[in-house]
């Protein structure tokens, strides 16, 4: 039924543009042709698709010809497959065939067993990722992300190199090390992760699960604080979080990084490869947004270690931790960047 009624809405789209053309004499005022354009594009993230891959059926969005160079965007926290909406048609435009999996525990995505533990470890979400590239028959693709994404993107990157043919990577080197978190930051970049230590406890648990709505419009106000976004906005994205594993894998993702909760013994052997802190040695492009409100901004030199192969890092005027959807244009040409590298 509701592919039936995207299908419809699309269609009806399309009629009114062609009543407009030729209302107009054949001849498409500027400002409702790209209009109509991006609408009809963006349909990929109103019809999304779903695959069973390892413990999960993955619902993803796909745009742009199946035959394009392919291009895996992850999003991250409190965030859903939208941030890549505009980035999507960017790159539809020029060729790339564009997939935007929901994580775990987000949008249509669920877990194929009620038994599988609900796992938010950095280890289980890059082996979905994986798994639906296996799935989807994928060999390789340029990689991008931000926050989770951003770390997922460079697990792969560090570990899978065959599979990434490129990466983009919000915030540069994110792979965590469990005894380098133990170590306390300045009270500066202490006070950026508060919600962590929320979530530490019971209450947090709680007050979460009774209040995911309103705190992550909080958090998306203090971490992008030059984004003036808007209801319709917020609400697209809010819709994801409703998925019924949500809270639990959010929990479970930052009480694993303070190690005050296990992971899986499965994930052991991908886990003690990341924390040797494996450099990078694909082609990759790294970004900062100068408003981001919890990652200061830098040069990038303080993780250019990490990236052994060609690296070019680029700092977005007035983007905050959500990029992709802050700065579009910006992201999406840092993966047309990446591509270049690595030819």
């Amino acid at each position: 039924m509701k592919r039936k009624t995207n299908s419809l809405r699309n269609f009806f789209k399309k009629t009114v543009v062609l009543i407009l053309i030729i209302v107009a004499g054949g001849v498409l005022p500027a400002t409702v042709s790209a209009q109509a354009m991006a609408e009809d594009r963006n349909g990929a993230f109103d019809s999304i698709k779903q695959i069973n891959a390892g413990v999960l059926n993955v619902g993803y969005a796909d745009a742009g010809p199946a035959d394009g160079q392919p291009v895996i965007l992850l999003h991250g926290w409190p965030y859903d497959i939208h941030s890549y909406e505009k980035v999507a048609t960017l790159l539809a435009d020029k060729g790339y065939r564009v997939i935007v999996p929901h994580l775990r525990g987000h949008g249509t995505t669920r877990f194929l067993s009620e038994k599988t533990a609900r796992n938010g470890q950095q280890a289980a979400v890059a082996q979905d990722i994986i798994d639906l590239m296996n799935a989807l028959n994928i060999k390789q693709a340029v990689i991008g992300g931000f926050d989770w994404g951003a770390r997922t993107a460079d697990i792969i990157a560090a570990l899978w190199p065959e599979r990434c043919t490129a990466l983009v990577s919000v915030n540069g080197y994110l792979i965590n090390n469990l005894e380098r978190n133990k170590q306390p930051l300045q009270p500066k970049a202490e006070w950026g992760w508060w919600y962590q230590y929320y979530f530490a406890t019971e209450r947090g648990r709680q007050g979460y699960e009774a209040n995911w709505h309103d705190f992550n419009k909080l958090i998306w106000k203090n971490i992008s604080p030059d984004w003036h976004f808007d209801d319709t906005t917020y609400e697209r994205a809010a819709a994801s979080f409703k998925n019924p594993d949500y809270a639990a894998i959010v929990i479970h993702n930052y009480r694993w990084r303070l190690s005050l909760a296990p992971g899986e013994h499965k994930y052991d052997a991908i886990e003690r490869k990341l924390a040797t802190a494996p450099v990078i040695t694909v082609p990759s492009v790294t970004l900062d947004g100068d408003r981001d409100g919890v990652v200061p901004a830098t040069d990038g030199s303080s993780f250019a270690k990490f990236f052994t192969g060609k690296h070019v890092h680029h700092i977005i005027k007035g983007a905050g931790h959500n990029l992709p959807q802050e700065a579009p244009e910006a992201f999406a040409e840092a993966v047309i960047e990446a591509s270049g590298l690595a030819k």
